[in-house]
């Protein structure tokens, strides 16, 4: 009984995903799921993307955390449309909960919408939102060997930024073989080491993003 109902669960899940998938194909924006463990900097991230696409696309944001808005407010001064989820102490956001955030923001004055995924790194893999990419984040202090811990996250990543670059040197943190560990899961995954501070990397980043923004097209 109880397999039956994670399979319910799991199957409406994805039919409302589909459902988010093509509203969004429907108003030519890229959803991109970004997805870390908590105090890898996925609110910084986010923000140094908005500030990064400047002018060249616009930019709405859904913001998932067990309780609180205090990162949808940080994202709400760069003048973008934000949602907040809280979860209440759900370990990610599902299909139905993206279902209400698109109700909430301006779709057809939109081409991006980034959404932070509550801090994990195990069930947020496993629930589709409707999203076209994939994006997951390690910062340097975590250490290089997270693929090997949580490959289900790093096996579905689309992308995968290596977050904090600019204090490598002081870590132990070795990035051919993390390189190394990650195409052994997922061959062919796009990895981009960037910068919030120094805002190494995020040029790169952001023209690989707006070109998968193009693609969707208005």
């Amino acid at each position: 009984m109880q397999l039956k109902v994670l399979k319910d669960i799991m199957a409406a899940n994805t039919a409302t995903a589909e459902a988010n998938r093509a509203r969004l194909d429907a108003n030519g924006i890229l959803g991109v799921n970004i997805m870390a463990s908590p105090g890898s900097g996925k609110t910084t991230f986010i923000l140094g993307t908005i500030d990064s696409l400047g002018q060249d696309a616009r930019v709405g944001v859904i913001e998932g955390d067990l309780a609180s808005s205090v990162d949808a407010e940080k994202v709400a001064q760069k003048n973008v449309p934000v949602v907040q989820i809280n979860t209440g102490g759900g370990c990610h956001l599902d299909a139905n909960q993206i279902n209400a955030g698109l109700d909430n923001l301006p779709l057809e004055a939109l081409d991006i919408i980034l959404i932070e995924n509550v801090g994990n790194l195990v069930c947020p893999s496993e629930f589709k939102l409707g999203e076209h990419k994939r994006v997951v984040i390690l910062s340097v202090p975590e250490g290089d060997d997270k693929p090997y811990k949580y490959p289900g996250m790093f096996a579905t990543a689309d992308i995968i930024i290596i977050s904090k670059i600019d204090i490598l040197p002081y870590f132990d943190f070795d990035l051919e073989n993390f390189k190394k560990a990650v195409s052994g899961l997922n061959p062919g995954v796009l990895i981009f080491p960037l910068s919030a501070r120094t805002g190494e990397g995020f040029d790169v980043w952001t023209d690989w993003l707006k070109s998968q923004a193009l693609r969707q097209g208005k």
